[in-house]
């Protein structure tokens, strides 16, 4: 397996994590850089550049590569269509015009404004604790007119702000093993998952007609290197059922885990990619 080179520090996190999926699925194909010119439409040195952090990925090499590789472009596309979606730049707002009025009091003012403001102030000192003089600004709030002194978000900004936070969350949700789909058991959700721990198999557990250890009835959430939680517990067990050893069953997805679905993978003539879709829940699951 080749060693890639560092991608660039840089390079946006939405960016990052479809150049890392990417990467993984040419190294589990086995292709070099050269057959998958060859296999695509993209030259040898436009592979480089994509993989590499140099220059984006067009969606049409994100389809190619999934095809050429054997596998379901989805979720590489929710990747490569979170990372398309950047943020626009906030317009900066004009220089706010001075208001007349709010300068600082000056020797220029009438006498008689002077004297309102003696007044009003004294009223203020007569007036009992707790009451507030008719027409004083409450502390905290702007008088009418003035203007607020936080600096404000266009309102368009902020909903694309929002879309792309929304976006990122579902790419996530996709990729990371702690989300189980939708898929948890109301009767897992009493079960404290963390480090440290180990956990009980039931291995004659069935439910909907599928086998069911006692963690995630989930049949599609995707689950990879690096998760954890009842998703992983749910794999670990299913694994050593069908006689893959994942080692123990503590809800942590590490090398070994991998390495265990990789040989289940290929023993059910499925891609070796070593994450857990729902190609591979149907087969754990029989």
């Amino acid at each position: 397996m080749p060693r890639w080179k560092s991608l660039p520090s840089e390079l946006p996190e939405r960016d990052r994590q479809l150049i890392v999926q990417l990467r993984r699925l040419k190294d589990h194909s086995g292709l070099g850089l050269a057959a998958l010119a060859a296999k695509t439409g993209y030259s040898r040195s436009s592979w480089e550049r994509y993989l590499n952090g140099k220059q984006p990925v067009p969606r049409k090499a994100v389809e190619e590569l999934a095809k050429v590789c054997g596998t379901d472009p989805t979720k590489l596309l929710v990747l490569h269509e979170v990372a398309e979606r950047q943020p626009p730049e906030p317009a900066a707002e004009p220089a706010a015009e001075p208001v007349a009025g709010t300068g600082a009091v000056g020797e220029s003012e009438s006498e008689s404004e002077g004297q309102g403001e003696e007044a009003g102030a004294a009223a203020v000192a007569d007036e009992p604790s707790g009451t507030r003089t008719s027409g004083a600004p409450e502390p905290g709030v702007p008088e009418p007119g003035s203007r607020p002194s936080g600096r404000r978000v266009p309102l368009r900004y902020a909903l694309a702000g929002a879309l792309v936070a929304a976006a990122v969350a579902f790419a996530a949700g996709l990729l990371v093993a702690g989300g189980d789909g939708g898929g948890r058991d109301e009767t897992a959700q009493q079960v404290t998952y963390g480090p440290g721990r180990t956990y009980d198999c039931d291995h004659e557990g069935r439910k909907d007609g599928a086998a069911y250890a006692g963690h995630s009835t989930t049949v599609e959430a995707l689950v990879g290197i690096n998760g954890s939680g009842p998703d992983v517990v749910e794999v670990q067990c299913h694994l050593q059922r069908h006689g893959f050893d994942p080692g123990e069953i503590d809800g942590l997805y590490g090398p070994g885990v991998e390495s265990a679905v990789q040989e289940f993978q290929k023993a059910r003539r499925l891609v070796s990619d070593g994450i857990v879709g729902p190609d591979t829940w149907a087969e754990l699951r029989r």
